[in-house]
């Protein structure tokens, strides 16, 4: 660990150049790089420039703000944002040429009120077909795509794509998903429109159903090295894991047999042992739903949380293990090099890798580096 450091999350962007450009290769489409929520964590900015640098050839977030702060950072990549709040003005993503995927007639309209036949406004038309969240339904096509057809022929519009998400249930139910993707393209032809990209996979179907990458492909978790598969690792599937989380040990303490750990002695030493305790907790974003159970290797030795995980601190049991102040403590990395996983703390936590990623908080510096 760097001196006087406590905690920090080092982020590879190295690894999410290849993780992109493997994932281009493998499925022989168009990248559409997601880097919302901070990018994964990881850092929406330095994620965007890293999977460019990879091959993307546009990215994604949730907001129009997530995407504003990456006009603010000077990457000019095509910007696709898809969830928006009730009766949103659209001028300024219109002015940062931020492509706007929309959910309904209210929002297409908006959209087109922030356009004009000089700068017409990019939308992406979001389709319902079956995951019961945002998009346009079925009983709507024929409206919503009519008043899109109406709007890109008076020049405030123009649309690119058509696309939609997977529940990732099984392969059955997302092929009735890609079914129902296959009319509601069919109804926005018949309405006149002709959006040149189409995109309805993510990680999951990227990699495991063909027939749904039509071509471009919305990658988000695996452009970091995260599996989004329970029987596959990130080996598996030729990814590097880019974060690794890790933190020095703040404090050792020698104790005898039967000594409590932690708010509520969950845990309690069954010999005489030592106690490393590492300044990194819950509101840091390490799970409490993985007290007793979250992985941390100290010295090449991987040993489980002893105890509730607090608010800004937990304690390792290492028994006889030689462990001293500053030695560093990994949570989770690339288990190539003989650390845990981020799998394997979602797995502490019964949650998913996604999140554990996600959820690490702003007190922990990113640090950024290349391999």
């Amino acid at each position: 660990m760097p001196e006087g450091v406590a905690r920090e999350a080092v982020i590879d962007v190295g690894a999410i150049e290849h993780n992109v450009r493997h994932l281009a290769r493998v499925t022989a489409s168009e990248v559409i790089a997601v880097v919302k929520a901070d990018g994964y964590g990881h850092g929406a900015v330095r994620s965007a420039r890293a999977a460019l640098a990879g091959g993307a050839a546009r990215l994604a977030v949730a907001d129009v703000g997530e995407a504003l702060e990456l006009r603010a950072a000077g990457i000019d990549a095509p910007v696709l944002a898809w969830l928006h709040a009730p009766g949103a003005d659209f001028a300024e993503a219109a002015a940062a040429r931020i492509e706007l995927g929309v959910s309904s007639l209210e929002q297409v309209r908006a959209a087109a009120a922030a356009g004009s036949r000089e700068r017409p406004v990019t939308v992406q038309l979001k389709v319902e077909t079956g995951l019961g969240r945002n998009g346009i339904a079925p009983a709507d096509y024929g409206a919503v795509f009519a008043e899109a057809a109406a709007l890109e022929e008076a020049g405030v519009i123009r649309v690119l794509g058509l696309f939609s998400h997977l529940s990732n249930t099984s392969a059955a139910d997302d092929r009735t998903a890609l079914s129902r993707f296959t009319v509601a393209q069919a109804a926005a032809e018949a309405a006149g429109l002709r959006p040149p990209l189409r995109h309805i996979a993510a990680s999951h179907a990227a990699l495991d159903l063909p027939e749904a990458r039509l071509g471009c492909v919305r990658l988000g978790v695996a452009i970091y090295g995260l599996s989004p598969f329970a029987d596959r690792s990130s080996a598996d599937l030729g990814l590097r894991p880019a974060m690794t989380l890790r933190a020095a040990v703040a404090a050792v303490r020698r104790v005898p047999a039967g000594q409590g750990v932690s708010y509520g002695y969950l845990h309690r030493t069954a010999s005489e042992s030592t106690l490393a305790l590492i300044s990194m907790g819950y509101a840091d974003g390490v799970p409490r739903a993985a007290s007793g159970a979250g992985p941390v290797s100290i010295g090449g030795r991987t040993f489980p949380v002893a105890g509730r995980i607090a608010m800004d601190q937990f304690v390792v049991d290492v028994g006889d293990a030689p462990v001293a102040v500053g030695d560093e403590a990994v949570l989770f990395g690339d288990p190539a090099t003989g650390v845990p996983a981020a799998t394997d703390w979602a797995d502490a936590a019964d949650t998913i890798n996604y999140e554990i990623v996600t959820r690490i908080g702003p007190r922990v510096p990113r640090r950024e580096v290349r391999s």
